[in-house]
């Protein structure tokens, strides 16, 4: 892959990342918060990207984890903070490292010296400014993965145009379709509003590229099934099936109550075989490209075993 565009895109766009820091309008939360003088909005994250873990991830979608696996960097805070995330420990209380943009880039070019297929960025929309200034880095030395943009799909339009030519995959989450759930869950009521305009404009952006087997470009959706939400699940596939339908779809059925899920009591349960069949059933007659998980799949899918290891 030749960077020498991507670096120029960098070089232009990460001025404007940087200005935000002092009045934070990265993702659709707008807390206007001076992240520089140490003040935190929703992500808790102040002028560092904060990391706590990274490694070659073998439990990604086939076509990103390849062979050799994806280079995963997960970052610590979190701009949509679920009330059920399997990654609490690290996306609600910020557990990890801070680093300095060349010890992030550092990273980045040690899982490509590992045979990374792509650099796997979780969770990077709060921590952009860092993100971009640490490709910047890596690029200049060397660095030649896509990069794939893995999100909760909580993004703002402007931001994901400014990535453009940039992000090579998008990793996108939709989470939810009722408003009513998205507040309950997330108090992100606009989450469906804001999800659908820029999956859309990352589906436009990336058209898919393979190189034997292995995304290059493209869009992946993720969808996390979740206990007493059939109707909301049917919802957002038959909304890929409509808009996107040759987008691969990545069905999941790891939902587990983590965190404060109690608080719920719809969501505080496994599935049950008749929500998981129905909705596997549902997603065939759709037709849909992509990957339906396993009923009850191993626990080790969840975040809360991945060890800390930066």
């Amino acid at each position: 892959m030749d960077y020498t565009d991507k670096i120029s895109l960098l070089e232009q766009q990460i001025p404007f990342f940087n200005s935000s820091l002092t009045d934070c309008t990265i993702c659709p939360r707008d807390c206007g918060v001076n992240r520089l003088a140490g003040e935190k909005g929703i992500c808790r994250v102040t002028d560092q990207s904060t990391v706590y873990s990274s490694f070659l991830h073998q439990g990604e979608e086939p076509p990103i984890t390849g062979e050799y696996g994806s280079g995963t960097i997960f970052f610590s805070g979190c701009n949509l903070r679920c009330i059920f995330c399997q990654n609490y420990q690290f996306s609600h209380s910020v557990q990890g490292k801070a680093l300095q943009d060349r010890e992030l880039a550092d990273i980045m070019l040690s899982l490509q010296a590992k045979k990374a297929h792509n650099i796997n960025l979780v969770t990077p929309t709060h921590v952009l400014p860092f993100i971009l200034r640490a490709l910047l880095i890596a690029g200049r030395k060397g660095l030649n993965l896509p990069i794939v943009y893995n999100t909760s799909g909580y993004e703002k339009q402007q931001i994901i145009d400014r990535l453009a030519g940039i992000v090579d995959i998008y990793l996108a989450d939709i989470k939810y379709y009722s408003s009513r759930l998205a507040q309950n869950c997330a108090q992100a009521p606009d989450y469906f509003e804001q999800c659908g305009h820029v999956v859309m404009s990352m589906y436009e952006q990336n058209r898919p590229r393979y190189v034997d087997g292995i995304m290059q470009k493209g869009l992946i959706i993720r969808h996390l099934v979740m206990p007493g939400q059939i109707e909301d699940s049917k919802a957002i596939l038959a909304w890929i099936s409509e808009n996107m339908p040759d987008t691969p779809v990545s069905v999941m059925f790891q939902y587990n109550p983590y965190y404060h899920a109690d608080r719920f009591p719809a969501i505080n349960r496994r599935l049950s075989r008749y929500e998981y069949e129905t909705i596997r059933d549902y997603a065939e007659t759709l037709d849909l490209e992509g990957w339906i998980q396993d009923y009850n799949p191993p626990d080790d899918l969840a975040g809360v075993y991945f060890e800390q290891d930066i």
